[in-house]
């Protein structure tokens, strides 16, 4: 099997060296737009869904914001596990060590099933106290705690679709990763209305045929994920005996990458729980208040996602360049990320500053609702482009292995800016001053990455060979 490997490794170096040699736009397009393109399904089915539930009532949608926290940090814990696996077996493959990328794929898949247990617990214990932090309305508790329940007890086929489309991500076969995630979500999308309103000889479910919807679309992807993997990634052999061999070592390895991701996505999990509570301060609003919140963490995900969907692309070309010391492709590739980013933010902006109204009656939104929900959409997205500058920059930690510094910009954006200012800006008793934290924080986020940025950039690409007068 490794002569095979290195055969066909060796058979065509021209295609294993493309990040060196091929033109920078054409790299990261060609890099990055399979994972926006996967991206923006993630984010189009996460509206759906929202879309969907709805139209049962403004309860349902508070109840699936105030189970969102949880959800996230399942999403996270499996994504950022992911990310580990990605990094060691990529790593692996290009020291052509076959027996570590194939001991990456098994320990990953292995994970899963510790990661599933964990949530299981959750999902059959937890879920009432967590939803009953954050409300005292008996029919959003109720509401959040069959959504929430399902979500957990059945997350083994998000924990299976992430780690299989990572496998695949990290061999190269980037479409079929995302062949995979879009078969799951076209799945979700017929399957909500579905479930949710009883078509189709279905029983209607509410709520919980959202959550059904959402875990069919997932085992889907799943299973689709496994098909391809035994079928057409011949750069891993995944062994039944191996999986259930764990190696300590190497599930170290995974986390010592994964980790910090880990906690960065889990950041966001702990600061729209905090938010959810200091909404819930403003009592003769607060339900709409979270119902707009969460409205408009949907709608943002359309613009965030492609963007992390580049971020994706861009990171393997960087750390190939760091690695090849070379200074020009480095900026270029930068500068190139920068406008992409900047242009797809900047749209977002103009979209909800101009059209705020048409998409919260995208959900069903009433008066009140609206009210509440067009002066939120205008403030919050006016801190989008200083977002993709931040964004592009952190990318740059991510590609160099300083993670770290991503994680610190990360801690200082959620909790120790805009959380504070946010309650800060609660004791007004003005809803609408709340939301200006969002963009406080995202002008800290854009000082403290800069400072960082350049920290880094001195340390580390300024003093590569520079064949080029490019700058920053």
């Amino acid at each position: 099997m490794s002569q095979s490997k290195s055969a066909g490794n060796n058979a065509n170096p021209q295609k294993e060296n493309k990040m060196g040699v091929m033109p920078i736009k054409k790299l990261i397009v060609s890099m990055s737009v399979p994972m926006m393109i996967s991206m923006l399904v993630q984010a189009l089915y996460n509206v759906v869904d929202s879309v969907f539930v709805s139209m049962i009532n403004q309860d349902a949608l508070t109840a699936v914001t105030l189970a969102f926290p949880m959800q996230n940090l399942l999403i996270s814990v499996a994504a950022g596990t992911g990310v580990g696996i990605n990094y060691l077996l990529s790593r692996s493959l290009g020291e052509k060590r076959f027996d570590r990328s194939d001991a990456a794929s098994n320990n990953g898949i292995f994970l899963i099933i510790i990661n599933y247990i964990i949530f299981l617990i959750i999902g059959l214990f937890l879920t009432r106290p967590f939803i009953a932090s954050q409300t005292d309305n008996p029919s959003i508790m109720q509401y959040g705690i069959d959504y929430l329940s399902i979500i957990c007890i059945l997350s083994i086929g998000l924990f299976c679709q992430v780690t299989f489309e990572r496998l695949l991500q990290s061999t190269g076969l980037t479409l079929y990763s995302m062949i995979s995630q879009a078969t799951g979500a076209i799945i979700n999308i017929i399957f909500d209305p579905i479930m949710i309103f009883g078509l189709a000889g279905f029983p209607k479910m509410g709520v919980k045929g959202a959550a059904l919807a959402t875990i069919l679309g997932q085992v889907t992807a799943s299973i689709i994920g496994l098909i391809l993997n035994l079928k057409k990634n011949k750069e891993i052999n995944i062994s039944l005996k191996q999986i259930f061999k764990p190696s300590l070592s190497i599930i170290f390895e995974i986390y010592a990458v994964g980790l910090p991701s880990i906690l960065m996505m889990a950041i966001g999990s702990i600061m729209t729980y905090l938010m959810n509570k200091i909404l819930g301060l403003f009592e003769d609003i607060a339900d709409t208040a979270i119902a707009v919140f969460g409205v408009y963490f949907k709608l943002q995900s359309f613009f965030f996602m492609p963007v992390f969907g580049l971020n994706n692309g861009l990171i393997p070309v960087l750390a190939f360049n760091f690695g090849a010391k070379n200074k020009e492709r480095i900026i270029s590739a930068l500068k190139f990320a920068l406008v992409l980013a900047l242009c797809i933010m900047a749209s977002g902006t103009v979209i909800f500053q101009v059209f705020p109204e048409v998409l919260l009656k995208m959900f069903n939104a009433n008066e009140k609702m609206i009210e509440l929900g067009i002066p939120t959409l205008r403030t919050i997205s006016i801190s989008f482009p200083i977002a993709a500058v931040c964004i592009v920059m952190g990318s740059v930690f991510q590609a160099f292995a300083e993670s770290l510094n991503s994680l610190i910009v990360s801690i200082g954006r959620q909790l120790l800016v805009l959380i504070p200012a946010a309650y800060l800006l609660s004791l007004t008793n003005n809803i609408h001053l709340v939301w200006w934290a969002f963009p406080i924080a995202e002008i800290s986020s854009l000082f403290l990455s800069s400072f960082l940025f350049i920290r880094l950039y001195r340390k580390l690409i300024k003093p590569m060979d520079d064949k080029s007068q490019l700058g920053l």
